[in-house]
């Protein structure tokens, strides 16, 4: 008898079954109505990872670090300037040792009104790590954030969106309200893990509704792509009419290293403008959101049970 591993056309049912089980979408929490009598909720994001990007990575590279600072030193004013001047609220999603470096931008973003969310301990991927290991440096994060801002964060988004078999299961020992990481659908959703209702509130992310995949780039790589900052807003909006058409929600992720610069600001600037425009549109942070969204569906939350 070989012991060779069974290739996925190989494996039987319940192998592939319980692959697609683990983490999934449960039920629906679009709700019937927005507060307000609003028609569509606007989630606005910021992932300000920084410098983590290149020290996940081993840090070899000044240049990359360099690029990190500039999110720190001048994308996350830029942008928290900008969120002022409209008066809208958002999320920031950060990484421990960003919020170290950088200790002013957690306190800011709680004084102005804004959200503070786990966004891993240096941007490490999940995948990699044993359960042990993924949930101290969660814990740690969830830590270092209180202790700068004074506010506990509710909510958390993966690094790179790598949502490892062990994530939710301490997402639900944190008593999370939400996460953020996951593509199961447009509107808010209660997570399932192996078949069983969670508690925990999905808001969903997408790779089209995010900046890095259209400004991102390394020198020393393949990795090149440049789309315009005109036609990333053209994407953007498309992305808000469909979700207002649909009396849904329209989440978008930036990054401060990509989106603050001088040239592409006016990409954030512009989708404010145009969504306030409509006359009906709820700003809210990711926490008010889900709130709103499990109050609505009768959820007993994740942090209502721990």
């Amino acid at each position: 008898m070989s012991d060779k591993p069974l290739e996925p056309w190989q494996w039987p049912d319940h192998t592939w079954r319980g692959i697609v089980d683990k983490v999934r979408a449960g039920r629906s929490l679009a709700p019937a109505s927005w507060p307000g009598g609003a028609r569509c909720a606007v989630a606005l994001s910021f992932d300000s990872d920084h410098e983590t990007i290149e020290l996940r990575n081993g840090g070899k590279s000044l240049g990359k670090i360099s690029q990190g600072q500039y999110g720190g030193r001048r994308g996350s004013p830029r942008i928290l300037d900008c969120l002022a001047r409209h008066g809208v609220p958002a999320s920031f999603f950060m990484p421990a040792v960003a919020a170290m470096l950088h200790p002013d931008e957690p306190r800011r973003v709680i004084a102005e009104g804004h959200e503070l969310a786990i966004h891993s301990w240096i941007h490490e991927l999940n995948g990699p790590l044993g359960y042990d290991a993924e949930r101290d440096l969660t814990y740690r994060a969830a830590d270092v954030l209180e202790k700068l801002s004074g506010v506990r964060p509710v909510g958390m988004r993966t690094a790179s969106w790598d949502f490892s078999p062990h994530t939710l299961r301490i997402v639900r020992e944190m008593g999370l309200l939400y996460d953020s990481s996951l593509m199961g659908d447009d509107e808010p959703y209660e997570l399932l893990e192996e078949g069983q209702e969670t508690g925990v509130v999905e808001l969903p992310v997408e790779w089209i509704r995010d900046d890095a995949v259209y400004f991102n780039m390394d020198r020393a790589s393949s990795l090149r792509p440049y789309t315009s900052p005109d036609a990333v807003l053209s994407i953007f909006m498309h992305e808000f009419e469909a979700a207002y058409r649909e009396k849904g929600l329209f989440l978008l992720t930036m990054h401060p290293h990509h989106s603050g610069h001088r040239s592409r600001i006016f990409i954030l600037e512009e989708v404010i403008r145009l969504a306030k425009a409509k006359g009906d549109v709820w700003f809210a942070t990711h926490a008010d959101i889900a709130r709103h969204c499990a109050e609505a569906a009768g959820l007993k939350t994740a942090a209502s049970r721990s």
